[in-house]
């Protein structure tokens, strides 16, 4: 399966010559040997998250011992940069689930919820309407944010993998709508892994093994993370004090294709 270890705010994913497709910083396809969860600290404003990166693993040791266990291996197999997320959520609040081929890794934080009411307010083309006046941008992640690595020992067809992101997303909007009454944050990412040399697998839909571990995976590990960050149920949701985050309360306009 996937060795998971957590140092110094730092959530290392590791199994060698690993497929990754993330959607966070440094989003695409990649083959690395290991994915990152960072926590990063409040007030956080760096820009140049790729040499933020470097910095934090090799503070945590993991830069240094990743090329450690590389010397003498070829590079053969291994191509991009290895998938990173960022977080304002501590590490110690990180929690992860298996099932049959699949294991997830969730961090929560709620801090900057993302609504989307059923029955809206504001009329076509008003935009969603900000909780806070300063609003989040891609370069500045916000505190909170709800992360998701997601791995599978099965070797995934393309487009297994990239429904795997939608399905690993549905089951966080599902849990979280469930446990909190949000179906996200405006900052949340999720990474999905795939062994190239497992047993092949064409689908990757709920109905599927795959699928459904992730789905049982995706929601006990949010669950449990969630509950390690707001162990009384004091959460920043629609009813409470969230610091930041939208509200997405305008129409759109509908019409017949």
């Amino acid at each position: 399966m996937f060795e998971a270890t957590v140092r110094d705010g730092v959530l290392r994913l590791r199994r060698p010559g690993t497929r990754w497709l993330s959607t966070g910083w440094n989003e695409g396809r990649s083959r690395t040997d290991a994915a990152y969860n960072v926590t990063v600290p409040e007030g956080f404003e760096r820009t140049d998250l790729g040499a933020y990166r470097d910095e934090r693993l090799a503070r945590a040791g993991f830069e240094t011992e990743d090329d450690a266990r590389r010397d003498g291996e070829s590079d053969a197999g291994r191509d991009g940069d290895p998938p990173t997320l960022f977080t304002g959520v501590a590490m110690e609040h990180a929690r992860g689930a298996r099932r049959g081929p699949v294991v997830a890794y969730a961090t929560v934080g709620l801090s900057n919820p993302a609504m989307l009411p059923m029955d809206p307010e504001g009329e076509p083309g008003d935009g969603a309407r900000e909780r806070e006046p300063e609003a989040a941008t891609e370069d500045r992640p916000r505190p909170g944010t709800v992360n998701l690595i997601v791995g599978t020992t099965r070797r995934l067809a393309p487009g297994a993998a990239a429904n795997l992101v939608s399905v690993a997303a549905e089951a966080k909007a599902a849990t979280l709508l469930a446990t909190a009454g949000v179906p996200g944050t405006t900052s949340d990412a999720v990474a999905v892994a795939d062994d190239p040399n497992g047993e092949p697998a064409a689908f990757s839909g709920s109905a599927t093994p795959v699928g459904a571990a992730a789905r049982a995976c995706v929601r006990d590990a949010v669950r449990a993370s969630l509950r390690s960050r707001y162990p009384d149920a004091d959460l920043p949701g629609p009813a409470g004090d969230a610091e930041h985050g939208v509200v997405a309360d305008e129409r759109a306009e509908v019409f017949d294709p």
